[in-house]
């Protein structure tokens, strides 16, 4: 059984709402459905870069200063 959806009040700029209603209109989803689906997208990156993160937390760390000086010796820079 699906969970009920929950309500929330949310303001868009006159011009972000304009959009999302023409899109709306073209998809044949709700606004509601659009935000969903581009929040979820969006919590889905995050969970990525909190992966990626946790993945690289035991690298050792290099300050900014290091990293010019190894660009410019390789030739990056």
């Amino acid at each position: 059984m699906a969970t009920p959806a929950k309500r929330a009040t949310v303001y868009f700029d006159p011009s972000i709402h304009k959009a999302l209603k023409l899109k709306s209109i073209e998809t044949s989803k709700s606004i509601s459905e659009l935000v969903n689906e581009a929040v979820k997208a969006a919590l889905a990156e995050d969970a990525e870069d909190v992966a990626a993160f946790e993945e690289r937390a035991n690298e050792p760390l290099i300050s900014f200063s290091e990293m010019l000086k190894r660009l410019k010796k390789d030739g990056s820079i």
